[in-house]
């Protein structure tokens, strides 16, 4: 990866050329394309550091700019049970593996997803897209259902059948606004054109393994394996 980032459109750049990467600068052995140590140790003369608060060089700020910005990167928690981003070209070969042609009805009969992850795509399917604080109200989600809550909604992302598509301010039962911004969910469908879904019901696993392994490869020579298999399979 030759291309130097030091503005949000460069970081965007190197994200279109690699297809994917993790999100929180941690590369968990895969890729990367902002690490941590860059507040320490930038590969390259870069005003890039992270939490800053500048949007312009702050790669904490980028992840919602992404989703701002650019309707051809999706971002949320995909690897690891953490943060990260694809792009729409190399969507469909994650969704062939994950998903693995089946809907959420058929995932959730084969018991490969939870009640709570069910309630919570309901909701989202009925809704076009809502913020977090909106789907615990709507939901009637307590506080002790808040382990079982915070599970759902991340195997949800992990499993591609909901993905974050922005922010919004938190509101109150009266209105009035409160708080810090709530993170704001859709339906992969509706964030994505068909298109994308049609062509991964057209890819194998077998063939979207190579072709993610093999990417992997030419961003990571020394990625292992094990660590590769949990990265695509999530």
């Amino acid at each position: 990866m030759n291309l130097q980032i030091k503005t949000f459109e460069d970081f965007c750049k190197v994200l279109h050329t690699a297809g994917f990467s993790l999100g929180g600068g941690n590369s968990e052995g895969i890729f990367v394309a902002v690490p941590f140590n860059w507040n320490e140790e930038p590969p390259y003369d870069t005003p890039v550091r992270w939490h800053t608060g500048d949007r312009e060089t702050d790669p904490w700020e980028w992840r919602i700019r992404v989703l701002d910005e650019h309707k051809d990167i999706a971002y949320g928690k995909l690897f690891f049970s953490k943060s990260g981003y694809i792009t729409k070209e190399w969507y469909p070969y994650f969704l062939a593996v994950r998903r693995a042609g089946m809907s959420f009805g058929e995932s959730y009969e084969d018991g490969n997803m939870s009640h709570f992850a069910k309630r919570i795509y309901d909701l989202l399917c009925e809704n076009e897209q809502l913020a977090l604080d909106e789907i615990k109200r709507f939901g009637e989600f307590s506080k002790e259902d808040k382990y079982k809550f915070d599970r759902a909604i991340t195997e949800l992302q992990m499993k591609m059948f909901i993905t974050m598509c922005g922010r919004a301010q938190k509101h109150s039962k009266t209105g009035e606004e409160y708080g810090w911004s709530s993170t704001v969910f859709c339906t992969a469908e509706n964030f994505f054109p068909k298109i994308v879904f049609d062509t991964a019901n057209g890819i194998g696993r077998e063939e979207a393994e190579a072709k993610i392994t093999e990417q992997i490869y030419k961003l990571n020579p020394f990625a292992e394996i094990k660590k590769i298999k949990k990265f695509i399979n999530g």
